[in-house]
């Protein structure tokens, strides 16, 4: 498996390390293909129940690498990865628990905001800054509408501005606000002890309900926000946005 992430089994738990951690865990075509397939080694080894995603290094995600989708020929296959990722976190029957320090930023977000659990450190930051990029946050909406009031989704969506912990919290985005890093640690394994004591089909099948009883499940809303997505990808304006935030200037937006 690739060493763009790093997976460790304990027990019945699986954990995921993204490990891009001098690229601040940006997602590339190679980690987001290697966290499916470690996902789903997780899911069919039947003695696993719970996944744990973390971020090697000072930072969870910064979200899409955005010199790689610069490049040509490259945006689709990195969108529909992006997708996949997020539908196999969202569809696997083991119960997801995003553990994050330091940011979590636009498809970072969006991998935590598909987990089942989000623990995050007080100094972390948070955003979904893809309209400041000439891009449309589609896919991640998926899960925000789920997750969020109206209110609060238009505001981080629209404005793309960066957030802290606390408010992430108060919003409902995240379940728990620890001190740092190895409160962190603990946490995550206060929840697996309770999560444990759950039985396993119950839990699952649990899980499974909570998905299905929404009006369009996840896949759909998924296929449906990744044609958005990719119209968006290939625009003038994310090459005009993704351009300005690489060479660090503001983005001319012309009619």
């Amino acid at each position: 498996m690739s060493s763009a992430i790093l997976t460790a089994t304990d027990g019945p738990v699986t954990t995921v390390t993204l490990n891009r951690a001098d690229k601040r865990n940006a997602l590339n075509t190679e980690l987001l293909g290697s966290l499916v397939a470690a996902i789903t080694a997780a899911e069919t080894d039947k003695a696993q129940r719970i996944l744990v995603l973390r971020g090697a290094g000072p930072v969870f995600c910064a979200g899409l690498d955005l010199d790689e989708a610069a490049q040509p020929g490259r945006a689709h296959a990195s969108a529909e990865l992006v997708a996949q990722a997020l539908r196999t976190i969202a569809a696997t029957r083991l119960v997801t628990i995003a553990a994050v320090q330091g940011a979590a930023i636009a498809g970072g977000a969006g991998l935590m905001s598909a987990c089942d659990f989000a623990v995050a450190t007080r100094d972390a930051k948070f955003g979904y800054p893809e309209v400041r990029r000439g891009l449309v946050p589609a896919l991640i909406m998926t899960f925000l509408r789920r997750q969020l009031r109206e209110r609060d989704a238009r505001e981080l969506l629209l404005l793309g501005k960066l957030f802290d912990a606390t408010h992430a919290h108060a919003i409902g985005l995240i379940n728990r606000v620890v001190a740092d890093e190895a409160a962190l640690t603990t946490e995550v394994r206060t929840l697996i002890s309770s999560l444990l004591q759950g039985g396993p089909e119950a839990v699952a099948e649990t899980k499974r309900l909570l998905t299905e009883l929404w009006p369009a499940p996840v896949p759909a809303d998924l296929d449906r926000a990744l044609a958005f997505h990719l119209a968006a990808r290939n625009s003038t304006e994310a090459k005009e946005g993704v351009a300005a935030f690489r060479e660090k200037r503001p983005p001319n937006w012309t009619p």
